[in-house]
């Protein structure tokens, strides 16, 4: 009778216990580090099990940082002036491929060094968001051109990326990369320019419906003579190019000026909703709830927006552990390529193969397809893409007995490889060009197959740190690496590279 009341007692506590107070199992732990990072190990996921969904979220929290551990291009504090075309704007067309080799060639370092970022910080968390922020305030080395002002900006997403809202979109606003990006160095006093004025109302702060077309034009007034100093590359206010007059911005009066347009942005509640239900569909599920994204942005609002409130709440939330809502997140290129080196332990002698790799499968850090950023979700699968996924999972499992790691001549060859590929990609082709163009697509395919042989799979180490016994290692790596059991039966019974093949070829494996 004592034991039917005390099991009785447990259940009431149960049903009455606050959502955060909720006690994470393995599998709870597995989902929220790979929603919130790339790849948890088994290592990392036991260390969460059993804490509550509150004590977890904060520990996640209090590990973020705003700089990165891994040492960045040396180009990107070359001192002096910034680098143009020799003649500047008269530059021969000699001068100008070679400079925008240069700074494909310089890009593609980034690119690398964010990958390796990524493989190596202490708070996958920090990556994660500052990835999203870059995909919210997008910007395109395209368009900029310029490697280092891409730099200088993923250093100002990463300090406020876990930061306060309100400070970020004033620095993004400021950011020179943005300010080349939408065309503010061209808005002026006279001749607004409104790119600018209209993406921070529709993609960066208000989203659609909730501002009229005078708005913008009026906001584009308050934004004239935000400019930047091509010698250095940082912003500058030109007060000459300024309209000083009067502005009425969604109901306000006044001599406004960039700042206070983004503070009245800041005032409407529209933002905070908006940038909530942009941070449910990255963490939590495609389809929004309307109810829970009101209340979890009151609380962003009533934080002054700290982003650390809004995903305290979110992380905690029912909706975030839900079982309807597992596994319906298709990972992005960058999950795929950095998740699976880091749960698996790779360590790549050069990783401009692997940020290449990402870009072949849709996602070219540095370089969103068009100012809405990448659309993620469902358009991450396509026949091409999973092709391109699937081929690289193959051959990574098939580096187990490649030999050692990368040269530093094929690290080389490999970013000259992969210059010329992206230079191809950014300039139109003509007839003639398209023998040179196959001759370098055929020498950058191997120069990536080389890539893939800087990786090592020790499988032996890795399943002796899941201490499952041989019968048991499929099951063990299922439960690490899949958000579901996997679609097709995996044979036990194969080698242990066999067994993890089959389970990262599955298609559960592409989700999260």
């Amino acid at each position: 009778m004592m034991r039917i009341a005390l099991t009785f007692a447990l259940f009431l506590l149960a049903a009455v216990a606050p959502a955060g107070a909720a006690i994470l199992t393995y599998d709870d732990a597995r989902h929220l580090l790979n929603r919130t990072g790339f790849g948890a190990t088994d290592a990392e996921i036991r260390r969460f099990t059993g804490m509550s969904r509150e004590e977890a979220a904060r520990t996640l929290l209090a590990e973020t940082r705003t700089t990165a551990i891994t040492p960045a291009p040396a180009w990107t504090s070359r001192p002096g002036p910034l680098r143009y075309p020799r003649g500047g704007e008269n530059a021969s067309e000699m001068d100008k491929k070679q400079f925008q080799q240069e700074q494909i060639r310089d890009g593609l370092e980034l690119r690398g060094w964010w990958i390796e970022e990524m493989l190596a910080t202490p708070s996958p968390l920090t990556e994660k968001m500052t990835l999203f922020w870059h995909n919210h305030f997008v910007s395109a080395q395209q368009k900029v051109r310029l490697a280092v002002l891409m730099y200088r900006q993923n250093v100002t997403l990463r300090e406020s990326a876990l930061g306060n809202f309100g400070t970020l979109l004033h620095a993004i606003a400021r950011d020179p990369a943005m300010v080349i990006y939408l065309d503010s160095a061209q808005n002026r006093k006279g001749t607004p320019n409104e790119n600018f004025a209209r993406e921070v109302m529709e993609l960066f702060t208000l989203g659609e419906g909730h501002y009229g077309e005078q708005d913008i034009k009026e906001a584009a007034r308050a934004f004239t003579g935000w400019s930047l100093n091509r010698e250095t590359g940082r912003f500058m206010f030109r007060p000459f190019l300024h309209d000083y007059g009067a502005k009425t911005v969604l109901g306000r009066t006044g001599n406004l000026d960039g700042d206070d347009v983004l503070d009245i942005l800041l005032a409407k509640p529209e933002t905070a909703e908006f940038v909530t239900a942009k941070l449910w569909r990255e963490f939590v599920s495609p389809d929004p709830d309307a109810a829970e994204v009101k209340r979890i942005a009151a609380r962003f609002r009533d934080s002054r927006y700290e982003i650390k409130a809004v995903l305290q709440a979110l992380f905690a939330s029912d909706a975030f552990y839900a079982p309807e809502n597992r596994g319906t997140l298709v990972k992005s290129p960058v999950d795929v390529v950095v998740g699976t080196m880091r749960q698996f332990g790779m360590s790549p002698g050069e990783t401009v193969p692997f940020a290449v790799a990402a870009a072949g499968m849709g996602q070219n850090l540095f370089g969103p397809p068009n100012v809405k950023g990448w659309p993620g979700g469902e358009t991450w699968i396509n026949s091409s893409t999973l092709l391109a996924r699937k081929a690289f999972l193959d051959r990574l499992f098939r580096a187990e007995d490649a030999g050692p790691r990368m040269e530093a001549p094929v690290a080389s060859e490999m970013t000259a490889a992969s210059t010329t590929m992206m230079t191809d990609a950014l300039t139109p082709a003509t007839a003639a060009d398209s023998g040179a163009q196959l001759a370098r697509k055929i020498k950058f395919m191997r120069a990536m197959d080389r890539g893939m042989r800087s990786v090592h799979f020790d499988s032996g180490q890795w399943f002796g740190t899941l201490k499952a016994p041989p019968d048991g290692r499929a099951a063990a790596a299922s439960r690490v690496l899949l958000a579901y059991a996997p679609t097709q039966q995996i044979d036990a019974g194969a080698d242990p590279v066999g067994i993890v093949r089959q389970i990262v070829l599955d298609d559960a494996y592409q989700l999260k």
